[in-house]
């Protein structure tokens, strides 16, 4: 996996090194021009940390980390339709120095899949009766470091799919507010281990006295419920983009006072045409994933991911800003 995760990342910054030196000048525009009903967005990025300590009386270890991501949206509106796609992609690990650390290998500090799609039907002014889907996996295993021994995770493993039908409220191209009586949220555990513990919610195997499985772990569980969703993409200051997103899941058979909650917000600064700082974080809350604490405690818990980056950057798109 540490060897994977190495020329993942060494791939990554050598696609994004081959199509940064592309002289746009030499392309040609009237083969690859979207149509004008098209808004096509990405922005590549990769951002890198090393640390270095001598005689630091604070202490602290010698490290590299290195973390790429893409963001990218495809767009489409046409009369009274509109169909947008939205695609996050990031991956990043970190390795410590020291002997330990060559011993430890490379760890991992992000990893992301996530797919968004959103196909709508306008019946009123600013209003929408949409179709909405999502994606969510990771693309290598996870650790509960420094224990690089047992997985916690891996592709697939967990992964999500929902689907819900209803009601998108979008006053301007920038914010939309979509409610749906009607979704059902999907969760893969496609790993025996994982699916024979009760990973994510799933249902666990059923063990006889020698230990050996007699019934194998469920490796899917779906559920159905109510779907609420809000994203926000936008220029809000001069080279400072936000790109938000809140879901909310209640699930009409099991606890449904209990909201499934997952939360992202992407703060980008265009420092130069090459040059920028993102600000990356995310929160989930999921009732039925059973976390161990610091203190050992065990239970759904609040999960917080926060990322801050400085590196290279580069945008392409079709339309200027609004």
């Amino acid at each position: 996996m540490k060897n994977q995760l190495q020329l993942i990342i060494i791939a990554l910054f050598c696609g994004f090194a081959t199509y940064a030196q592309v002289d746009s000048t030499q392309v040609d525009t009237t083969i690859v021009q979207p149509p004008k009903a098209w808004k096509l967005k990405a922005l590549f990025g990769l951002n890198g940390t090393q640390s270095s300590f001598v005689n630091w009386n604070a202490g602290g270890r010698n490290n590299l980390s290195v973390i790429g991501f893409i963001s990218a949206s495809a767009d489409y509106s046409k009369n009274k339709w509109q169909w947008k796609n939205n695609l996050e992609l990031a991956l990043g690990g970190m390795k410590y120095l020291d002997s330990t650390g060559r011993k430890q290998g490379l760890q991992k500090t992000d990893d992301k899949i996530d797919f968004a799609t959103n196909l709508g039907y306008k019946f009123a002014d600013k209003w929408y009766a949409s179709f909405v889907g999502g994606f969510r996996t990771q693309f290598m295993d996870g650790f509960a470091y420094p224990n690089d021994s047992v997985r916690v995770s891996t592709f697939m493993a967990p992964g999500y799919a929902n689907f819900a039908l209803g009601i998108d409220f979008t006053p301007n191209e920038h914010l939309s507010v979509f409610l749906s009586p009607i979704a059902t949220k999907m969760t893969f555990v496609m790993d025996d281990s994982l699916a024979n513990a009760g990973a994510f919610g799933v249902k666990d195997a059923i063990f006889n006295s020698n230990g050996d499985v007699v019934s194998a772990g469920k490796r899917f569980r779906g559920e159905i419920g109510a779907y609420f969703k809000l994203t926000y993409n936008k220029e809000v200051f001069k080279n400072v983009n936000l790109k938000t997103r809140l879901e909310l899941f209640s699930n009409y058979a099991n606890n449904p006072q209990n909201i499934d909650v997952n939360a992202d917000m992407l703060w980008t600064f265009k420092i130069n045409s090459w040059l920028s700082a993102s600000l990356n974080w995310t929160l989930i809350y999921d009732d039925d994933i059973a976390i161990r604490d610091a203190k050992g405690g065990v239970g759904p818990r609040t999960q917080f991911k926060s990322v801050l980056g400085l590196g290279l950057s580069y945008a392409l798109k079709n339309f200027k800003e609004q």
